[in-house]
C-alpha cells in the first residue's frame, strides 16, 4: 500500500479549469488558412455524389449551351427584316422560324433548368450529409481533454451553422459559378466571331471588375471567419445558460447573463454588417462598369455600321448588346456569390480543425495478464482479477501545473480503496487516468501486471463500471438507459439491477414502467432518482473494476443508509475504487488513502485512521463533529 511513501504535488486547479481563456487565446491567434487545401477537400466530399455531381455538370453545360445560343437566333431572326427601296420588307417564313427555335430554346432553359435545381440540391445534401457524419463520428473519437477546453456550444455550431453555409454554397454557389464561367467563355467566343475589335474594347472592364473584387475580398474574409467563431461563441453562451438556467435564476444573475450574451450579439451584429456592406459593394461597382460597357458597344458598334467599315447589321450589333450583358452577367454572379462562398470556406476551415484533431490515444495491443484478462480480441473480460498498480505517476493538465507527482499506489483483487480529501486534492484526477480518459505524463498503471497503454481503451473500460457524480441520462427509454452499458442484457437483469439499486419503487410508480421516455438528461426525474439508475447501470454491467465517484451524492441520508448495503454486495469479488466527501459510505473500506495539498498523507481502516488523529481524524471530526480544526 501506499501509506507512507509516495509525495504527490498538486496545485489545486480542477480539471478543465480555465477553458476558457485557452480557447479565447487560440481564437484570438488564428494563423492564415490554407484555401486551396480546404477547397480541394471540401470538392473531394463533392465528388463522393460522383453520378449526381457529373449529370449536374452536364445539365449546366447543356443549359448554357442554349442560353449563348439565344442571342444568335435574336440576331438572325432580326435580320430577317431588310430595307429596300425605303421600305422594311420581312422574311415571315424564316422569321417566324428562327422564333420558333427561339421558343423550344427557352422552353429546353427552363425545362433542364429545373432538373438542375434538384440535381443541385440533392448534391448539396449529400455531401452535407457525408461530411456531417464524419464530423460526428470524429467528436465521438474525440479525446476528453478536447472536449474538456472547447465549449460545447461551438461543437454544436460547427455541426449546424457551418454545415449549413456549406450547403448553400453547394447548392447554389457552386452551380452559380460553373454557369457562370461557362457564360463568360461562351459570350467572349460569340463575340469574338462577330466583332474581335468591339469585343477588345468590352473587356477592358473585366481587369477593373476583378480588381476591385480581388481587394474587397482581403477585408471580406477576415469578417466572414470572425463572423463564424462569433455563431460559435453565441451558441456557446446559449447551450451553457439553458443549461446551467436554474443556477442562474439562484443566485439571480439573469440581468448579467443577458448583458454577456447582449454582447457577443452585438459583436456578430457589427461583424455581419461591415461583411454585408463589403459584400454589397461589388454588385453596384459591377453593374456601373457593365453598363458602361453596353455603352461603349452600343456607341462603337453604330459608328462602325454607319461609317461601314466593316460588316455589321443592326442583329449584330443587338447580338453582341446580349452577350455583353450575358457577359457581365458571370461577373456579377460571381460577386454576389463571393460573400456565401466565403462564408462557406470559413465553415469548412472549421470542420476541418475538428476532422484534423488527433483521434483520441489507443496505441493498445497487447492482451492482459496470460489466462487471467481478456485478449486483444476482445475475449470475456470477467476474467480480470482487479489487481491495479499506479506507479510513479505524474500528470498535470497544463504543463506548467502538475497535479500528481510520483503518485504510487497499489489495489489489490477484491479490495476496496476509498479515497478521501478535500476538493482538489487529485482524488478524481486518479480516476481520469485509471480509465484514459488523460494520459499519463509519466509513470504507468498496471492493470494484473500489464500496462493499460497496451490494452485497447474499448476493452479496458468494459472492465470497469464508474458511477459519477454528475450523473448523464439520455433521451432514450429507463430500459435503454440502465442497460446501456450492456444492450444485451435480459429483462430480468434489469430488474435485478433496479431491485439492487433500489430504483424499482420508483419505476413502478412511472406511465410505462421501464419503457417511460425519460427528457433530455433526464429531466423529469429527481436528482437522487437520476443517481439510482446511473447505479442501476453499473450494477448490470458486471464489470470486475468498479469505481464510485461520489455515486451517492445526490441520494438523502435514509435511501443513502438502504443503498449501502446494496453496494456492500455490488462490490463483493470486486476491486473497488470510491471517491466520497461523505465518509460514512467509505468506513468498510479495506484501505482509506488521505490525500491533502497533492500528498498521500496517511492510509489505513478507518479505525486505524481515527486512532492516528491525523488528516482522516479531522476530517471526520469536521464532518460529524462540526468541529472546526
Amino acid at each position: 500500500m501506499a501509506g507512507h511513501g509516495p509525495q504527490i504535488q498538486f496545485n489545486g486547479r480542477t480539471p478543465g479549469a480555465g477553458q476558457d481563456q485557452r480557447m479565447a487565446g487560440r481564437m484570438s491567434g488564428q494563423k492564415p488558412r490554407d484555401r486551396k487545401k480546404t477547397l480541394r477537400r471540401l470538392f473531394w466530399y463533392i465528388g463522393r455524389s460522383k453520378v449526381v455531381f457529373f449529370t449536374l455538370l452536364v445539365c449546366m453545360v447543356v443549359v448554357t449551351a442554349l442560353e449563348v445560343l439565344s442571342p444568335f437566333l435574336q440576331q438572325k431572326a432580326l435580320d430577317t427584316i431588310t430595307l429596300q427601296d425605303g421600305h422594311l420588307v420581312v422574311d415571315m417564313r424564316a422569321c417566324l422560324s428562327f422564333l420558333a427555335v427561339l421558343g423550344a430554346t427557352f422552353a429546353l432553359v427552363v425545362a433542364i433548368s429545373y432538373v438542375q435545381e434538384i440535381l443541385a440540391a440533392k448534391l448539396s445534401q449529400d455531401t452535407i450529409a457525408h461530411l456531417r457524419g464524419d464530423l460526428f463520428q470524429k467528436i465521438s473519437r474525440l479525446p476528453i481533454s478536447y472536449t474538456d477546453s472547447h465549449k460545447h456550444g461551438d461543437l454544436m455550431s460547427r455541426m449546424t451553422n457551418d454545415t449549413d453555409a456549406i450547403s448553400r454554397a453547394v447548392s447554389q454557389s457552386i452551380a452559380a459559378l460553373v454557369s457562370a464561367v461557362l457564360t463568360l467563355v461562351g459570350s467572349l467566343v460569340m463575340m469574338f466571331v462577330y466583332s474581335a475589335r468591339i469585343t477588345l474594347v468590352a473587356m477592358v472592364t473585366i481587369p477593373v471588375i476583378m480588381f476591385v473584387s480581388t481587394m474587397l475580398t482581403k477585408f471580406m474574409r477576415t469578417y466572414y471567419v470572425r463572423q463564424q467563431q462569433l455563431l460559435g461563441e453565441l451558441n456557446g453562451e446559449v447551450e451553457e445558460k439553458v443549461t446551467g438556467y436554474r443556477t442562474i435564476v439562484a443566485y439571480s444573475r439573469e440581468a448579467p447573463t443577458v448583458q454577456r450574451f447582449a454582447a457577443v450579439s452585438a459583436e456578430l451584429k457589427r461583424n455581419a454588417i461591415v461583411s454585408k456592406v463589403l459584400g454589397s459593394v461589388v454588385g453596384p461597382i459591377t453593374n456601373f462598369l457593365g453598363n458602361l460597357q453596353y455603352v461603349l458597344i452600343a456607341g462603337i458598334g453604330g459608328f462602325v455600321m454607319l461609317s461601314g467599315k466593316a460588316h455589321l447589321t443592326v442583329g449584330m450589333i443587338q447580338a453582341l448588346l446580349l452577350y455583353s450583358k450575358k457577359l457581365n452577367h458571370p461577373v456579377n454572379m460571381i460577386a454576389d456569390q463571393y460573400a456565401s462562398i466565403l462564408s462557406a470556406l470559413a465553415g469548412a476551415e472549421r470542420v476541418f480543425d475538428v476532422l484534423d484533431t488527433p483521434d483520441e490515444i489507443d496505441a493498445g495491443t497487447a492482451p492482459c495478464a496470460e489466462d487471467t484478462a481478456a485478449t486483444q480480441n476482445g475475449q470475456d473480460m470477467q476474467r480480470i482479477r482487479g489487481d491495479i498498480v499506479f506507479e510513479h505517476l505524474c500528470f498535470g493538465y497544463t504543463k506548467d501545473n502538475p497535479v500528481l507527482n510520483d503518485f504510487n499506489l497499489h489495489v489489490q483483487p477484491g479490495q476496496k480503496i476509498a479515497l478521501v480529501g478535500a476538493t482538489g486534492s487529485g482524488k478524481t484526477t486518479v480516476v481520469n487516468l485509471l480509465m484514459r480518459f488523460y494520459e499519463c505524463d509519466g509513470g504507468r498503471i498496471l492493470l494484473d501486471g500489464v500496462d493499460i497503454t497496451t490494452i485497447p481503451k474499448a476493452q479496458l473500460r468494459s472492465a470497469i463500471s464508474i458511477v459519477l457524480q454528475d450523473t448523464v441520462l439520455f433521451h432514450d427509454t429507463i430500459r435503454n438507459n440502465i442497460a446501456f452499458g450492456k444492450p444485451a442484457a435480459t429483462a430480468s437483469e434489469l430488474t435485478a439491477a433496479a431491485d439492487t439499486a433500489l430504483c424499482t419503487s420508483f419505476i413502478q410508480k412511472l406511465p410505462a414502467g421501464f419503457d417511460t421516455e425519460l427528457s433530455e438528461s433526464g429531466a423529469n426525474l429527481s436528482e437522487g432518482q437520476r443517481q439510482l439508475l446511473a447505479i442501476a447501470r453499473a450494477v448490470v454491467a458486471q464489470s470486475p473494476v468498479l469505481i464510485l465517484d461520489e455515486a451517492t451524492s445526490n441520494v438523502d441520508t435514509r435511501t443513502e443508509m438502504r443503498i449501502q448495503t446494496a453496494l456492500t454486495n455490488l462490490m463483493k469479488n470486486r476491486t473497488s475504487i470510491v471517491i466520497a466527501h461523505r465518509l460514512s459510505t467509505i468506513r468498510d473500506a479495506d484501505v482509506i488513502v488521505v490525500l491533502a495539498h497533492g500528498s498521500i498523507v496517511e492510509s489505513g481502516s478507518h479505525d486505524e485512521l481515527l486512532a492516528k488523529q491525523g488528516e482522516y481524524y479531522k476530517l471526520y471530526r469536521r464532518q460529524f463533529a462540526g468541529v472546526a480544526t
